[in-house]
């Protein structure tokens, strides 16, 4: 029978259960000793204990081995009042990175830094000032580890279930419990026996004292079991042992430790205690058994047996697993106690191990390794990744040699190319890679947005490589490549660049050069494929370099390499395809679309998305992609374009996002496709007008998985039906005002593509939506007794695929050829003046028109509606306004729009041509609008909004948050805090102070320290002045406009503040440090 096992930490960790067999086999346990301890005992003992227990809460800023970020609270005691020392467990102390503070009975708060955490054992130390605490009388908690025993009555004190001061009572069942395995990837004590009683503590309590009645600790909480009330208590022998070399390293408390050295031997070899009738089977010689009994204490069960040995340790090739340890240097070791111990005293030094194999007596010569040399005490951090040294924890659950480069976690870049977390690197750019300092000295050469091979093995399935494709950050979405070394000293992890990073240009061209200038480089380019644009060596770009007879022999190698592409296509295929899949197939592309953690603005829901665009400009100088929405959501993305007409794959950018329609324009370099593939590539024929009526067919054309065209005939059963898309609980952009095309058939909501005629031109983009569905979660539905979350609801994504015209798509390709009326970008290396969109920042509804009789509108205005549009026989009717925008405080809710500048309105586009009149004429942008409020006619003068299509552009990331001006789905709620609502609370990151302090996403920050901050640069200039460590008071408004004010302490050293910002004259998206610690200060 498997049970859960529950290692007793931070309230906030999770995936901390896993599954242990127990042990069926009856131990023999030390006599039973009496209890006298009375009521009286207890008090007197609690009260002097209690004083020195701690409330811990710790964030792990960084994944680091066998820990994840997280922020949580759990518990510690203090063990020596002079020096500042607290005890605790490993797993809270974590191997990482680590800001904490200790909160004590009285609440005072004071900070606390790691001292010490043990490579194998779970338990550590913090330090701390004693000074500091000032107002609460207490003194240290002397352990006691000799006084544990079978039948003592013991109390646990500390943070149970996040609750301050519990108390919780027990009796000490066993000794000599097997250490709990709590999972398979993270971290487990061995070597050792645990104390066992059924004390019933849960999360949070960790680290706290087990005492006696006299108020000694006899051992330190460290796990229980979660569907019992079996609690596990780590001993204190080794405890003891270290707490003494830090308290012969100095008398009080200094700022600065002088670094203590603890001797820790291993053999990297995993021993199990199993009792004399199982090794029996095993071959143990009864001679071997009477000699370890006569030896052992009185009352010895059983000896050691090997379990694991880690490949590459000392110990490989020489042990096996059910070898029976004898004899250690010629001393009889029966106990894990003692081995540790002449283990600890001969680092580095020759012992000699007598086993039993099967039976059979063997003598072993072995070093002795130091186990802190194979624990990881820097890591690399790139791209949003932790990398290094595998430890010898992992490695032991893995079964992997030490030292292994390993991804602790996987970040962005390596996220995106799907190495996954717990990977070990063994290759990239085709070199070999079996340290940190290789994978280094490879990255250190690649340039940004270059593509590189990498090899890399998991633990679940070790036997076999993975092969994948790295890109490089092209743009700055991370800091550059930075070294982490961990300073025992002052218990921070010290910070310096990996290597000198040479701010390279991604492979462009002039940022000068005029549209002639850009066509006639092409000419010059490589003729690899595209294959030039993402190297990283000088060489190629030389290789390429072909004279004018060259280039002249070239086309007709393009003319016959475009006939062996379409040959290869399959004459069956072919023959089998629609004249409207033959035309549209070379100008459908797919996309796979990577949005960085670090910037995941607007709301956008996934990191992730795919999806099929149409090809609608393609020249030598650049081509245009259409795509809906919920594949390219965000201008802050890395875009992969993957084309039907050739076989290659080029990296795009996001040039436009409609603010209103579900489209976005990306860009690619045509010069990338090579020769070739320019040529296979086409445009589509966009067809605008007339448009779509019900019962016209049409052919829905997409790519599935494979880059082939499928296709099917269908029928339009409404070119006009309406959406209804309400908000998500991350507001995110969803569309509104928009009319689409239903059609009867079509292949599921995951399939997006083109709608087009016979001829195969494009009358309506077959687009990907998004919603999100509340559902109720059926879990606490059948439980409804439970209070707690009576009705909880939860959340799902869904998917569905309408038509949407092409009349929107095609004005905007119109403005951005001919040049448009907004800001200039760059576009592969030409600065091109981009579309301005007018637009009526309201949310319109339809309602049929005789439901708008009986809201009283009169016969003349039906009529007049009927005639404007006979099919619809519908009024626009307004369902909020954005707020901040120009219509709010003059539309409301209800209104219906029955004319603008004296004409009758019936559809969503009949606005859109109003607002697009206005930017011809000279009427300053205001719309005429005659609306039916509540029985009476109106006439108002509306003032319309001008957008670009750049989307958010500029983000700034403080204490872990990011922030950013609101965009159009928050402000579509229709609320915005008077006191200032530019600085929105997008996102939050794992392991910050944000986390930390529970400021989270989907509110307004608008005061730090009292001083309002309305928009990013008053943020900005509040935010520059604080200093290191210092608390800071925020008031923030949430999106349901409920105040609330907190603090939180500012941490510089690993969370600077920093803002990522899109440079239309370069294309780029630059990070700059606004504040940050500089470590030689520390």
């Amino acid at each position: 029978m498997e049970d859960p096992m529950e290692r007793i930490g931070s309230e906030e960790e999770s995936g901390l259960e896993s599954t242990i067999k127990e042990d069926l086999s009856m131990e023999i346990d030390p006599p039973f000793k009496e209890n006298v301890a009375t009521a009286e005992d207890w008090r007197k003992a609690l009260n002097k204990v209690v004083p020195a227990v701690v409330v811990l809460r710790t964030t792990a800023c960084r994944a680091f081995d066998t820990e994840s970020a997280s922020a949580g609270s759990a518990t510690g005691f203090v063990v020596d009042k002079r020096r500042g020392i607290i005890l605790t467990n490993r797993h809270v102390v974590k191997p990482g990175p680590v800001v904490a503070e200790a909160m004590f009975l009285n609440r005072e708060e004071i900070t606390v830094h790691p001292l010490y955490r043990d490579p194998v054992h779970d338990f550590g130390f913090f330090r701390y000032d004693p000074n500091a605490i000032q107002f609460l009388d207490y003194e240290e908690i002397p352990l006691a580890p000799e006084a544990a025993c079978v039948g003592l009555e013991i109390r646990v004190v500390g943070n149970d279930s996040g609750e301050k001061v519990s108390i919780l009572a027990g009796t000490i069942a066993r000794l000599d419990r097997d250490a709990p395995q709590y999972t398979k990837d993270g971290y487990n004590d061995f070597n050792t026996f645990y104390l066992q009683a059924a004390s019933g503590t849960k999360g949070g309590s960790s680290g706290s004292p087990v005492i006696d009645w006299q108020g000694r600790a006899v051992a330190l909480n460290a796990g229980g079991k979660t569907t019992t009330a079996s609690a596990f208590f780590l001993p204190l022998e080794r405890v003891v042992r270290a707490l003494k070399f830090f308290q012969k390293g100095g008398e009080s408390y200094t700022s600065k430790w002088e670094v203590v050295s603890i001797p820790r031997g291993t053999l990297q070899t995993t021993f199990l205690h199993k009792g004399f009738d199982e090794i029996r089977r095993l071959g143990l010689q009864s001679e071997t058994e009477q000699m370890a009994r006569h030896a052992s204490a009185q009352g010895e069960t059983g000896m050691l047996v090997v379990d694991s040995v880690v490949p590459g340790g000392p110990t490989h090739n020489h042990l096996e697993p059910g070898d029976v340890l004898v004899r250690v240097t010629r001393e009889v070791i029966t106990q894990f106690l003692r081995l540790e111990t002449l283990l600890d005293d001969s680092v580095e030094q020759n012992i000699e191990l007598e086993i039993e194999r099967g039976g059979t007596p063997l003598s072993v010569q072995l070093v002795v390794q130091d186990l802190h040399s194979i624990t990881p005490a820097h890591f690399l951090e790139v791209s949003g990744a932790v990398i290094h040294p595998l430890s010898y924890q992992q490695a032991r659950n893995f079964r992997f040699q030490c030292g292994l480069v390993y991804v602790s976690e996987p970040g962005y870049m390596l996220s995106r190319a799907a190495v996954p977390r717990h990977a070990i690197i063994k290759k990239l750019a085709g070199e070999e890679i079996s340290k940190l300092e290789d994978l280094i000295s490879v990255l250190s050469k690649l340039s940004q947005g270059s593509r590189v091979p990498l090899e890399y093995i998991s633990y679940t399935d070790r036997h076999r490589r993975k092969f994948v494709l790295v890109t490089v950050d092209r743009h700055e979405w991370y800091a550059p490549p930075q070294i982490y070394t961990r300073d025992d000293s002052s218990g921070l992890w010290t910070v310096k660049p990996a290597f000198q990073l040479e701010f390279m240009l991604p492979s462009g061209v002039n940022v000068e050069a005029t549209p002639m200038e850009h066509i006639h480089a092409y000419n010059h380019q490589g003729l690899t494929d595209g294959a030039t644009t993402m190297e990283t060596s000088s060489e190629h770009a030389s290789a390429v370099l072909h004279s004018q007879n060259e280039t002249v022999m070239l086309e007709d190698t393009i003319a016959k390499e475009n006939v062996l592409l379409r040959d290869g296509q399959g004459a069956a295929a072919v023959a089998n395809a629609s004249i409207a899949e033959r035309v549209i197939e070379p100008t459908l592309v797919m996309f796979e679309v990577h949005v960085p953690p670090s910037c995941m603005l607007d709301g956008v829901h996934s990191q992730h998305f795919s999806g099929t665009g149409v090809i609608i400009y393609h020249s030598h100088s650049m081509g245009l992609v259409a795509v809906d929405k919920n594949t390219v959501a965000v201008s802050s993305s890395d875009v992969m374009l993957s084309f039907a007409a050739y076989p290659i794959e080029i990296p795009g950018e996001v040039v436009f996002l409609h603010p209103v329609h579900n489209f976005a324009l990306v860009a690619y370099d045509s010069s990338a496709l090579g020769p070739v593939g320019v040529s296979a590539v086409q445009a589509a024929e966009l067809l605008p007008d007339p448009a779509l009526r019900r019962g016209d067919s049409v052919y829905l054309v997409g790519l599935n998985r494979s880059l082939q065209a499928t296709s099917r005939k269908s029928v339009v059963t409404n070119p006009c039906a309406t959406l209804n898309i309400g908000s998500a609980d991350c507001p995110r952009y969803r569309a509104t005002n928009m009319e689409v095309v239903e059609l009867d058939t079509d292949f599921g909501s995951a399939f997006s593509g083109v709608l087009t005629d016979e001829h195969g031109r494009v009358r309506a983009i077959w687009a990907s939506f998004s919603t999100q569905v509340s559902t109720l979660n059926k879990k606490y539905k059948k439980k409804r007794k439970t209070k707690l979350k009576v009705g909880s609801n939860t959340s799902e994504d869904h998917h569905f695929v309408r038509g949407i015209p092409v009349y929107a798509i095609s004005q905007v390709l119109h403005n951005i050829i001919s040049g448009g009326n907004g800001p200039h970008l760059l576009i592969n290396g030409v600065k091109r003046p981009m579309p301005l969109i007018r637009i009526l920042e309201v949310e319109l509804y339809r309602t049929l028109l005789s439901k708008a009789r009986s809201f009283g509108l009169s016969n003349d205005w039906i009529q007049a509606l009927i005639k404007k549009d006979p099919v619809r026989r519908q009024v626009l009717r307004v369902k909020g306004c954005l707020a901040g925008s120009k219509a709010e405080n003059l539309l409301e809710q209800g209104d219906m729009v029955l004319a603008v500048n004296k004409e009758p309105v019936t559809c969503f586009r009949d606005i859109e041509n109003v607002c697009h009149a206005l930017d011809i004429g000279e009427s300053g942008g205001e719309l005429n609008m005659t609306i039916f409020r509540q029985g009476r006619e109106l006439d108002l003068v509306v003032g319309t909004d001008v957008r670009d299509g750049n989307g958010t552009t500029r983000v700034i990331n403080w204490c872990g948050c990011i922030v950013q001006d609101p965009h159009p789905a928050v402000r579509a709620l229709g609320f915005l805090p008077e006191e200032g609502h530019g600085v929105y609370v997008a996102r939050w990151c794992r392991g910050s102070p944000v986390h930390r302090y529970g400021l989270y996403a989907l509110q307004w920050i608008v005061e730090v320290n009292g001083k309002p901050t309305p928009d990013l640069d008053a943020f900005v200039n509040v935010t520059k002045e604080l200093e290191h460590g210092e608390f800071v008071r925020v008031r923030t408004i949430h999106l349901n406009s409920k105040p609330r004010v907190l603090t939180l302490k500012q941490d510089l050293h690993y969370w600077p503040t920093w803002e990522l910002r899109f440079d239309p004259e370069t294309a780029i998206w630059h990070r700059q440090t606004i504040k940050a610690l500089d470590c030689q200060n520390l």
